[in-house]
């Protein structure tokens, strides 16, 4: 059974500053505002990246799948402050993050044709750091885990 979208690309491209080719998310599937997200992300056979890393045989990146559960991490916290528009806390300088430290354990690998499911909850959150437990699965199978930390940066690039 298909999940249905509960946020589109489009409205992924309103909150992350990610483009093609390095948004790794392509809907949002699950959501729980200041809890919980699910997304997933298709795995073109004709991406880039295929043609280089292991050729014979093409599989994701590690470092791309951790930059997918950050993406995925970064969209839980802008839609869950989307959602609190009407919060007069929420209002203030547009937000930005940048990874700033990941714990990962890489069990499968994911190949061309695959969707990722991707999830990330949030654990916690000190000043402008925002710590995540997520996971990446393909067809029920876990294929990496961990935890990253997010930090914020106020203002533009």
């Amino acid at each position: 059974m298909t999940k249905q979208t509960i946020f589109s690309a489009e409205e992924i491209m309103a909150i992350l500053p990610h483009r093609p080719p390095f948004l790794f998310v392509d809907r949002v599937v699950g959501f729980v505002p200041d809890k919980r997200i699910e997304t997933e992300r298709y795995l073109r056979p004709d991406e880039p990246f295929f043609a280089g890393h292991f050729p014979q045989k093409p599989i994701l990146p590690g470092v791309l799948v951790t930059d997918a559960l950050a993406q995925t991490s970064g969209l839980l916290w802008g839609f869950s402050k989307k959602a609190a528009e009407n919060d007069p806390a929420a209002a203030g300088a547009p937000e930005i993050f940048f990874l700033a430290s990941v714990t990962m354990k890489y069990v499968k690998p994911a190949f061309p044709g695959d969707t990722l499911v991707l999830t990330s909850l949030a654990e916690a959150h000190f000043n402008d750091l925002f710590t995540y437990t997520v996971e990446a699965m393909v067809k029920h199978a876990l294929i990496a885990k961990g935890r990253l930390t997010l930090a914020m940066m106020k203002g533009k690039l």
